[in-house]
């Protein structure tokens, strides 16, 4: 286990970690948009970047939902991409009419995958949006169908996956919109919270922790997801806001923060310096529940990076 994971265990385990963990990454399309610039960046922060990839590299690495272009996933959705290094979006819907989600076979994979979007996303993925939010709204027989379907493959991937996962498993889905739930909490609990207490369930029985990503409003539900078995969620800083943040985990929910990606671009290194400060000096404590988060991407000027992750290894150490 390295250090960075021995941090975030302890940080998730109220364990009294000995630094903040701080995660940095930096999208695909950053290395092959700024190729030997970001070379020459990463190699003043060896700290954060430990292998860079030349933009040759990162083209080449490649897959699915980053490549540009079209791609089909193993449930038959369809995605389309127009720049290498970026995320996709889904075009093509599999069971477009309720119907047909009475014959959808589960796929036969059996690798241990479980991509971001596993169980929300994946149904408005399988559905479309608008049919998606239909369905919550009318709550037809359907949807519990379809989510039973989605949940029993997660489920049988999640067995693969405790067969070769370490301490910890990673999930991500986005359950939020910028100002709250697209279906509402009350349906979330109803419909979507038995999931997640079910697969979360596998992990925690298997006496590992369950590390979740979720981008969007969440505050809301992040108690429910803490009682589904989350040990740590990272929630955006942003579409959250810090005040609810701390009225809702500080000393009670741990956070690997995902500080304010909508910022980088536009403030001033001292602002992004404050920014970094203000979220270690109001939600720390020493017994851990703390960690940073930090996604680049190459509309951030590296002026702009350079003062956040300036920022981190200052305020790694803090100590009250």
């Amino acid at each position: 286990m390295s250090n960075h994971q021995q941090l975030l265990c302890k940080a998730m385990t109220w364990d009294y970690p000995e630094e903040i963990p701080i995660s940095v990454g930096a999208l695909p399309a950053m290395w092959i948009q700024l190729g030997d610039e970001m070379q020459r960046f990463a190699r003043e922060y060896p700290d954060f970047f430990s292998n860079p990839p030349t933009a040759e590299q990162a083209r080449k690495g490649l897959s699915g939902r980053y490549k540009a272009g079209t791609w089909t996933d193993e449930w038959g959705c369809v995605w389309n991409n127009d720049h290498d290094g970026m995320d996709a979006i889904p075009i093509g819907f599999p069971v477009p009419n309720r119907e047909d989600i009475l014959t959808l076979a589960i796929p036969k994979n059996r690798d241990g995958s479980l991509p971001h979007g596993l169980m929300y996303l994946r149904l408005l993925d399988l559905r479309g949006f608008e049919e998606a939010m239909l369905d919550f709204a009318e709550e037809c027989d359907e949807l519990q169908i379809l989510i039973d379907k989605v949940l029993e493959y997660n489920c049988i991937q999640i067995e693969c996956a405790l067969l070769k996962t370490g301490d910890v498993m990673y999930f991500g889905d986005d359950l939020g919109m910028q100002t709250g739930l697209a279906i509402g909490p009350e349906k979330w609990r109803k419909y979507m919270k038995p999931c997640f207490a079910r697969m979360y369930g596998m992990v925690r029985k298997a006496d590992k922790l369950v590390y979740m990503h979720t981008d969007g409003c969440i505050w809301e539900i992040m108690p429910d997801l803490q009682e589904c078995g989350v040990n740590m969620i990272n929630p955006q800083i942003r579409a959250n806001g810090l005040d609810n943040l701390v009225r809702v985990c500080r000393g009670k929910i741990p956070i690997n923060l995902d500080l304010d990606r909508q910022l980088y671009p536009f403030a001033t290194p001292s602002q992004l310096k404050d920014h970094v400060r203000e979220c270690v000096e109001t939600l720390w404590l020493p017994q851990g529940g703390l960690g940073l988060s930090v996604e680049l991407n190459y509309d951030v000027p590296l002026e702009n990076a350079a003062a956040l992750l300036d920022a981190l290894r200052e305020i790694k150490g803090y100590r009250g």
